[in-house]
């Protein structure tokens, strides 16, 4: 019935805001919001209705949830850095049709799963950033899901990603976009340093590592990329300890994935942080059952939890 259009891994460091106002960081992140204008183009062009984003920073210490409200709109100001993202105004629409779907479907495949269309609940910044450059004319809907995960296995973020296209493709009359908001390596610039490392990774051993990734991304090798994905989270000090990432390429079909990463922003240095904008072409993955590609996704993480 319904169309997963375009699938990406997006940034939302919040130097970005902070590039649209005066003083010396002023025009410093244009790259990446040119890249986010260039997704919502896309998403634009592809006739999508609603995008869901994968938030890296909405903390959940059990199960997974979905902010699925009706409307958003307030100010925002962050908690971890409110000396780069103080007093931000927002405003969009939300789908909680949608949610309901995506929260559904997810529980009849095993995994537990909210949705919260009559809440308070404010969406973060790594849905917050994302949409005011995709977004500032509300056309499309948003659902933020939660993807900061203290207590789950990537195994269920992939199968989290595998039920959210099915609940898509099988049951929504409309064409979705999903994005997942966090980094490569995401090791902060120690305390007092963050100046000098504004522009840099911490060490030249993440930014290795974060180059090889990405070199594979666009050489399609997803098998070896998935195996490796574990402790690429754990030692590459991943955000949200790639949950995000997870739940993305279990909905493109995990290791058998097969299509090259298209880079839109170049990977890029923030507060220590590997940063990058890029798209994964979705391909058709038929059949309802959850492929084995997915589904033998557990053999690798069953005894890996979150923090290693």
């Amino acid at each position: 019935m319904g169309k997963v259009a375009l699938a990406a891994k997006i940034t939302h460091v919040p130097s970005m805001y902070l590039s649209e106002l005066p003083g010396p960081r002023h025009g410093t992140r244009q790259d990446a919001i040119d890249g986010h204008v260039e997704i919502g183009r896309r998403c634009r062009e592809l006739g999508v209705d609603t995008i869901v984003v994968f938030d890296t920073h909405w903390l959940v210490n059990a199960n997974y949830h979905l902010n699925s409200a009706p409307h958003f709109k307030g100010t925002y100001t962050s908690n971890e850095l409110p000396h780069f993202i103080s007093n931000m105004g927002y405003e969009f629409p939300g789908n909680p049709a949608l949610g309901a779907l995506l929260a559904q479907t997810a529980n009849q495949l095993g995994v537990e799963t909210l949705a919260h269309d009559r809440t308070t609940l404010g969406p973060e910044y790594g849905t917050l950033v994302p949409m005011r450059y995709m977004n500032a004319d509300q056309r499309f809907k948003v659902v933020s899901v939660s993807a900061l995960c203290m207590a789950h296995y990537l195994n269920d973020s992939a199968r989290l990603g595998w039920a959210f296209r099915r609940a898509v493709e099988d049951h929504y009359d409309g064409t979705v976009a999903f994005f997942a908001s966090g980094s490569l390596s995401h090791r902060f610039a120690q305390n007092g340093l963050a100046p000098e490392f504004g522009f840099k990774i911490w060490s030249p051993f993440l930014e290795h590592l974060d180059r090889e990734v990405v070199r594979m991304w666009q050489a399609g090798e997803w098998q070896a990329f998935c195996e490796m994905l574990p402790e690429y989270a754990a030692k590459g000090h991943g955000e949200g300890f790639m949950h995000d990432t997870a739940m993305l390429l279990g909905l493109l079909g995990w290791s058998a994935y097969d299509a090259p990463a298209e880079i839109v922003t170049p990977y890029f240095g923030a507060s220590g942080t590997g940063q990058i904008n890029v798209v994964f072409p979705v391909t058709p993955q038929d059949g309802r059952a959850i492929p084995k590609a997915v589904a033998s996704a557990a053999e690798g993480y069953t005894t890996i939890a979150t923090r290693l």
